[in-house]
């Protein structure tokens, strides 16, 4: 579960992060940006940080570590995310053309962590990889699908 909600924050920092930029570029173009949306989502990431945390340092505890040892554990799996935001923030201000990109980046690795950890069915049996697989495929023909007939 530490390993799970560690790089489930990593994309969500890469997001928080690729907003903030995004409304740094826009300012600095003239473009209006809704600075509301801005804070609201990095509001919204810090605050569901908390329970993310609890999910992590709860069932250490009562697996017999230490309060402090289990917070930590509970930190170190949420404090991915500032960094990763701050490092979008630093890639993307300067390199203006790959945003789309990052937002993509961001994106698959949510859909790869939650259909790879978060969903226990998807990973039983000798064939586990068939379920991401799955996934991917119907993504990309879903995709190409939307760009064809849309």
């Amino acid at each position: 579960m530490l390993l799970a909600v560690t790089l489930h924050n990593i994309p969500e920092g890469l997001a928080v992060g690729v907003v903030i930029a995004s409304f740094i570029v826009a300012q600095k173009n003239g473009t209006p940006i809704n600075q509301n949306a801005m804070l609201t989502l990095s509001i919204g990431m810090a605050i569901q940080n908390f329970p993310e945390g609890a999910i992590v340092s709860m069932p250490l505890k009562e697996e017999g570590l230490s309060k402090g040892r289990a917070f930590l554990y509970g930190f170190i799996s949420g404090v991915v995310e500032p960094i990763a935001a701050v490092l979008a923030i630093l890639v993307t201000v300067f390199v203006n053309m790959i945003l789309p990109f990052v937002l993509a980046f961001a994106a698959g690795v949510m859909i790869y962590v939650v259909v790879e950890e978060l969903i226990p069915e998807a990973n039983h049996g000798d064939h586990s990889n068939l379920a991401t697989i799955g996934l991917a495929v119907g993504f990309v023909l879903m995709m190409v699908l939307d760009i064809a007939l849309g």
